[in-house]
C-alpha cells in the first residue's frame, strides 16, 4: 500500500526473513517476465497483418502529462506523431526526448500556438525555424511535418514550411477532445478513421488517454494499424515509410453525405466543418472520383473566405464564389471563412468537375 511507512505484515523476525526474501525473488522474476511479455505483445510488428495505416496525432505537447500519454500508447502498441509547441519543448526538453525514445515521431506545431496567418513572411520563418531548432536540440530529430495552429493556413505559410523542409499536415477526423468530448465520443469519432487518414487529438487531456485502448481495439478489429505520416504525401503509411498493401486505397472515401452528386464522368465533393470558433470556421472538402479536379464553392454574404490550403483558388467578382483547382497536394483541400456577423450559414458546393 503506497504512502505507508510501516510494513503491512507487522513485525518481522529474523527467522521469517529468508522465506520472505525467497517469495519476493519469485515475485520479482514473475513481474519481470510479465513485463517482457507485455512489451512483446505491445510491439506493433507482432500484431496481426495490417490492411492499412492511420495517423494518430497529438497536438500542443510536451507537458506534465506527456509521460502518462506515452505510457498508454506503448501499453497499447501504438505509435503516434506529436505536433509539439516550441516553447513547450524548450521548457521541457526531457519530455520531448521521451517521445522519441518511446518510438513516436516529432513534428512542428509553431512556437507558441499563435494565429500565424496574421504574421508576415519573415515572422512565420522565424517562428517555425525556432521551433524546429528547439525540437532538434531536444530530440536529435529535425521535423519534417508542420501543423498550423487552429488549422489556419495560407499559401505563404505553406511556402515557408516547405522552405524549411516540412510538409503541412492537417487532419481528416477531429476527435473533438479539445471541445470537452467524453471518452465515448472520442472513441466514436476515431471509429470513422479509414486507411491513410489522420486524426486530431491533444496531449494532456485525460479523456483522450482513457479512449486510446478502445480506439486501438476498434482499429485492430478493422485490420488498421497506427503508422507514420509520409512527408511526401501527408497520408498515413507503414512505419517504415512503405506504401499500404496493394488494393488498399491511400485516399479513402470521405465520411458523411456528399454535398454534390457526381455528374456523369465527374467527381464528388464532400464538405465538413471540423472547427468552428466565435468569428470564423474551417471547412474541409474531400474530392472523390478524380485525381485532377475543379470544385466550385459559394459562401453567403457577408461571410468571406480568408485563407485556403491544398489547392489553387480563384474568385468571381463578388468574392463569394471560389473555384478551387487541384495542385498536386492530394484530394482534400480546406479554407477558413470569417463569419462577419453571419454565424449560421455554411459553404455550399456548387459543382465538382474532373480534369
Amino acid at each position: 500500500m503506497l504512502g505507508r511507512t510501516g510494513s503491512p505484515y507487522g513485525p518481522t523476525t529474523i527467522a521469517r526473513q529468508p522465506r520472505r526474501l525467497a517469495r519476493l525473488a519469485v515475485l520479482a522474476t514473475t513481474v519481470a517476465l510479465g513485463a517482457a511479455g507485455l512489451a512483446v505483445a505491445a510491439t506493433p510488428s507482432s500484431a496481426a497483418a495490417c490492411n492499412g495505416y492511420v495517423g494518430l496525432t497529438f497536438d500542443d505537447g510536451p507537458n506534465g502529462a506527456t509521460g502518462q500519454l506515452l505510457s498508454v500508447l506503448r501499453a497499447n502498441g501504438a505509435r503516434a506523431t506529436m505536433f509539439n509547441v516550441g516553447q513547450n519543448v524548450q521548457g521541457n526538453p526531457s519530455a520531448a526526448r521521451a517521445q522519441v525514445d518511446a518510438g513516436m515521431w516529432v513534428a512542428n506545431h509553431s512556437w507558441n500556438h499563435a494565429h500565424m496567418t496574421s504574421m508576415s513572411q519573415s515572422q512565420m520563418q522565424s517562428d517555425l525555424s525556432q521551433t524546429s531548432a528547439a525540437i532538434q536540440s531536444a530530440t536529435g530529430v529535425r521535423p519534417q511535418l508542420f501543423r498550423p495552429p487552429y488549422g489556419e493556413t495560407n499559401s505563404t505559410l505553406q511556402s515557408v514550411a516547405s522552405s524549411l523542409g516540412m510538409r503541412q499536415v492537417l487532419w481528416d477526423v477531429d476527435s473533438q477532445d479539445w471541445n470537452n468530448a467524453s471518452v465515448s465520443q472520442i472513441v466514436a469519432n476515431a471509429s470513422r478513421l479509414q486507411a491513410g487518414q489522420v486524426i486530431l487529438m491533444h496531449d494532456g487531456i485525460a479523456n483522450t488517454r482513457s479512449a486510446i485502448p478502445q480506439i486501438m481495439a476498434n482499429l485492430t478489429s478493422r485490420n488498421l494499424c497506427p503508422g507514420m505520416i509520409s512527408p511526401s504525401t501527408g497520408r498515413a503509411v507503414a512505419p517504415d515509410g512503405a506504401a499500404p498493401p496493394t488494393g488498399n486505397p491511400t485516399t479513402p472515401p470521405p465520411t458523411g453525405n456528399p454535398t454534390t452528386p457526381p455528374p456523369g464522368g465527374g467527381c464528388t465533393a464532400t464538405a465538413t466543418t471540423p472547427n468552428v470558433w466565435g468569428d470564423r470556421y474551417n471547412t474541409s472538402v474531400t474530392v472523390q472520383g478524380a485525381a485532377n479536379w475543379t470544385v466550385v464553392v459559394a459562401v453567403t454574404a457577408p461571410q468571406r473566405i480568408t485563407t485556403t490550403w491544398n489547392g489553387a483558388p480563384s474568385w468571381d467578382s463578388s468574392g463569394q464564389v471560389m473555384t478551387m483547382r487541384s495542385n498536386g497536394s492530394g484530394n482534400t483541400f480546406g479554407f477558413t471563412t470569417m463569419m462577419n456577423g453571419n454565424s449560421g450559414a455554411r459553404p455550399q458546393i456548387r459543382s465538382c468537375a474532373a480534369g
